[in-house]
């Protein structure tokens, strides 16, 4: 028995010590990574900080992520900036979601 609540305790601490991804939207196309970086430090430690680009054109899509070394920081910043402005657009900010699987496109583009 001691074990097992020594294991959940463990279990617990690790949790906490995850880092917690944001998905982070409405972003303008010529927000720059360091730019939302420096924003969302604010709030806490920022891990990692990407804005989504598209393949062909390399060019943002208007939303990234952004993960925080702990629960309580990602909550903090979905607080401080979720529908606030930033560098003229008003931001959306929640956890994110794992990515769902998609069909798969044939050479040509077109969905097998």
């Amino acid at each position: 028995m001691h074990f097992m609540q020594s294991w959940s305790y463990n279990l617990v601490k690790l949790q906490r010590k995850m880092s917690k991804k944001l998905f982070i939207g409405s972003l303008a196309y010529t927000t720059t990574e360091d730019a939302l970086r420096e924003y969302f430090a604010q709030a806490g430690n920022v891990e990692s900080c990407v804005i989504i680009k598209d393949k062909m054109t390399g060019r943002s899509k208007g939303f990234g992520f952004v993960e925080y070394a702990t629960e309580e920081d990602a909550k903090k910043a979905i607080e401080m900036f979720d529908g606030k402005e930033f560098e003229g657009r008003t931001l959306v900010a929640n956890e994110a979601r794992p990515m769902r699987e998609r069909p798969q496109n044939s050479e040509d583009g077109f969905q097998l």
